[in-house]
């Protein structure tokens, strides 16, 4: 029974969670590349300096380290990137302090999605990618240590 829980745990868990974090990346920076001029206006509204430099870095953020996570390549840097990413995006862009009312609620709401976020991406930056993982798997092409 042990050996099942361990397998579960070190396996198919990590990897519905990896999954699962990687969901909300890689659907948002594809949704940025379609709606360019809409992210973009977006992101002009809040003050924020040199819209297309920005938003073509958050595109790349976003889907480079969900790739990173959902296939368990490099997982620990993505997860990384993704977290350090969030600090400033949630601050700017989720800045409930700012508001009141029903917008103030959902921008709360928001802010406190991005931290539970950032909670996953610290599991996976501090733990890895677990057994089912493209990291996992050997490379033919990398010279193998000595015995």
């Amino acid at each position: 029974m042990n050996k099942i829980f361990e397998n579960i745990s070190t396996g198919a868990v990590p990897l519905a969670g990896r999954v699962l974090l990687s969901l909300i990346f890689l659907s948002a920076g594809w949704g940025k590349i379609g709606g360019w001029e809409g992210t973009a206006g977006y992101m002009a509204s809040v003050g924020m300096p040199l819209v297309p430099f920005f938003l073509a870095g958050t595109i790349a953020v976003e889907l480079l380290g969900g790739l990173s996570l959902l296939l368990g390549i490099k997982s620990r840097v993505g997860a990384t990137a993704l977290f350090l990413f969030l600090i400033p995006t949630t601050l700017i862009f989720h800045a409930f302090w700012n508001l009141e009312g029903q917008e103030q609620y959902m921008q709360s709401l928001m802010f406190m999605k991005n931290l539970a976020i950032m909670g996953g991406l610290a599991m996976v930056a501090a733990y890895g990618s677990g057994r089912f993982s493209l990291d996992r798997i050997p490379c033919p092409f990398k010279p193998r240590a000595k015995k």
